[in-house]
């Protein structure tokens, strides 16, 4: 009886105090869970009922990914280690989204063709409607099959694209399908530091903005040395930090080389603004100053750097369609318009500033050197100086785990950055590794930290709660046919079918403006190079008097709050709108998220294990006492008439807009 009854109070207070206890010292933990499952001590005894395992994997997927289920909860647990997973995601190749684009468009060109049949319906109607306008007994005459086809060349030519809905579209696809989870959020994350967007002309171009994801992708555990070098020859990024086609300064023309990149490459890509500690606390001068990284002279010396570099090669599909007809060869000046997205940027020496550079305390380049030269002294520089591992560190701890990461955690992150333990230096697999294996990414008792944790991403949220649903497209079409080509000629035949799977419909299904409109953020769509937020951001209140910084809530206001809890309640809780997103493109398409494992778990199990199962899933392990009392005492005040299916979904909705789901911990 005293061991029974010892066990019952260790629960007790597991439930009490947190929804997750630790008990013994690191290396002989008793975990404890808030199981509905243990109802005694025998359950305890045979570990029935003790998913504290559960709700660490839990954890650690939601730090690392875009969402999971219980059921890869479950698997993982038999199947890997945290440091397993990791090394087996480090393993997975990456798809590219360029390719999958075209792949997309060439399929919304086919559609498009398919729904001429719809727009000459159109045309027919719209002219008996006028001829009937004239005289209610005319009827038009039909259009001739030289008229139809002269019609169907003008609307096959009437398309635009691909823009940006096409790499919304794209990156929708790859991140809610991808079995590379971590390498997805990786480069997720790195857009957030090498920051181009779509709300500037880039926004016409979806070869861009693609091909400089897919660089983030390629990158996205290699090395940081590389990944600077080729984010600095982009033609997306040349285009949007105005390095694209920088020329030499000309005095008597009033030409100098632009400083946009100059600056940026510094400030937000490598060192920051001031010298910093391994730890990333900040350097200070004998009087107690921070001491900055460079100053005006070190950025108009650096964008001498930049100069010369231009379009790499034409658009090779506008000029083989005929679109690109002044030219048959890239050359300096050529625009964004016509030159290749997808190329990189070559150096075009003529157009170079070969004189000597000495900037940043200790970077000198020579005079006379190839452009390309220069640009490697001095990305080898800022690769190389103390500042910017801490520097980029940090952000990285703070988009995957919490947005104030002690010294400690920085100075241990930084240091595999500086040296992967093969004397490699920037090795950014072995950086991601080291910020979710670290004590202060794993061990629960950091939870309790009143600074511990970051709140959870908007868009993040939003899409974990796609990868949670059973998604079924669902389609809604007219075919169309005609017997003459006149209003009375056409036959419209109704068509409704679900699709037996999402990729039926996923290639053109997310547009991701409602997303940004709605929650402020979607990928690419940032409204200045300094991301969404800044690393520093410090809302007004308890936070910024505590010290902290919290760079989500920049985007989380009244507005965003409340579009927020709409969007979730239209695609889980409200039963006239069971619908996510949809989308028009030749037809109406709809996506239908299905409930139905979470239905029978309500069902089968009651309220307790559902509420224990939502813990796992949406708050592994982190449901406080507070928001399941909440969630109880809805389900006892429902009305009767209300089905299962509906509460289910309630209480799901009721989860994700709590606090316990929306921070982090």
């Amino acid at each position: 009886m005293k061991i029974v009854y010892s066990f019952a109070f260790i629960f007790l207070l597991g439930t009490s105090a947190f929804s997750q206890s630790y008990f013994g010292d690191s290396q002989n933990q008793i975990r404890v869970s808030a199981s509905s499952e243990i109802q005694d001590a025998a359950n305890t005894l045979s570990n029935k009922g003790l998913d504290a395992d559960e709700m660490e994997i839990a954890r650690f997927l939601n730090q690392a990914g875009f969402g999971y289920t219980r059921d890869y909860v479950q698997n993982f647990k038999t199947a890997y280690s945290f440091e397993s997973w990791i090394d087996e995601q480090l393993d997975i190749p990456e798809t590219l989204l360029t390719e999958q684009m075209w792949h997309n468009w060439d399929r919304i060109l086919e559609r498009h063709e398919d729904n001429f049949n719809k727009h000459l319906a159109n045309i027919l109607i719209y002219r008996q409607m006028s001829a009937s306008q004239i005289d209610q007994d005319s009827i038009a005459p039909p259009l001739s099959v030289d008229e139809v086809e002269e019609e169907r060349e003008r609307y096959l030519e009437n398309i635009f694209g691909p823009y940006a809905l096409h790499f919304n579209n794209v990156w929708w696809e790859e991140m809610l399908t991808s079995e590379a989870q971590l390498r997805q959020r990786m480069a997720y994350a790195l857009s957030q530091i090498f920051v181009i967007s779509s709300n500037s002309l880039l926004g016409d171009e979806a070869e861009a903005l693609t091909s400089f994801y897919d660089i983030l992708l390629r990158h996205a555990f290699g090395n940081f040395r590389d990944l600077l070098e080729e984010v600095t020859y982009s033609p997306a990024m040349a285009f949007y930090l105005s390095h694209l086609n920088n020329p030499k300064a000309i005095p008597e023309q009033n030409i100098h080389p632009d400083e946009n990149y100059a600056r940026e490459i510094m400030q937000l890509f490598t060192i920051g603004l001031y010298e910093l500690n391994k730890d990333g606390t900040r350097k200070q001068d004998s009087a107690g100053n921070d001491i900055p990284t460079y100053n005006n002279n070190d950025i108009k010396e650096m964008a001498r750097v930049f100069t010369g570099l231009g379009p790499g090669e034409l658009d090779r599909r506008m000029y083989e369609a005929g679109q690109i007809d002044w030219t048959d060869e890239a050359y300096f000046g050529l625009d964004l318009y016509a030159m290749s997205k997808e190329d990189p940027l070559i150096m075009y020496q003529e157009w170079h500033d070969i004189g000597a550079k000495s900037l940043l305390n200790g970077l000198e380049i020579p005079a006379n050197q190839a452009g390309n030269t220069d640009i490697g002294m001095a990305l080898d520089y800022l690769f190389n100086h103390p500042n910017t591992g801490p520097f980029i560190c940090r952000q990285l701890i703070q988009r995957f785990v919490t947005s104030n990461p002690s010294p400690s955690y920085i100075d241990r992150v930084a240091s595999i950055f500086n040296n992967d333990g093969t004397g490699t230096r920037g090795n950014l697999g072995a950086v991601i590794k080291a910020i979710l294996l670290d004590p202060e990414a794993r061990e629960c008792h950091y939870i309790q930290e009143p600074g511990y944790g970051k709140l959870s991403e908007p868009l993040l949220r939003h899409i974990f709660l796609s990868k949670m649903a059973t998604l079924v497209p669902f389609f809604y079409y007219e075919d169309i046919s005609f017997t003459s080509y006149d209003s009375a000629g056409i036959v419209v035949t109704l068509v409704e079918e679900f699709g037996d799977d999402i990729s039926d419909i996923i290639d053109y299904w997310h547009n991701g403006y409602e997303s940004f409109e709605n929650l402020r953020q979607y990928t690419l769509m940032s409204p200045t190079v300094f991301n969404f937020y800044l690393p520093d951001h410090q809302p007004v209140g308890d936070i910024q008097a505590a010290g902290l910084v919290a760079p989500e809530y920049k985007i989380h206001d009244s507005s965003s709050s409340v579009n927020y809890l709409n969007t979730i309640f239209n695609g889980v809780g409200n039963p006239w709108w069971n619908n996510l997103w949809w989308n028009y493109h030749d037809r109406f398409t709809q996506i239908n998220p299905k409930y139905n494992r979470y239905t029978e778990i309500f069902e089968n199990k009651g309220i307790e294990a559902f509420i224990h199962h939502l813990d796992i899933e949406f708050t592994y392990g982190n449901m406080s006492d507070e928001l399941r009392e909440i969630l109880r005492q809805f389900n006892r005040d429902v009305p009767n008439w209300v089905e299962n299916e509906q509460i289910a979904k309630y209480l799901i909705y009721l989860t994700m807009i709590s606090p316990d789901y929306t921070v982090n911990k």
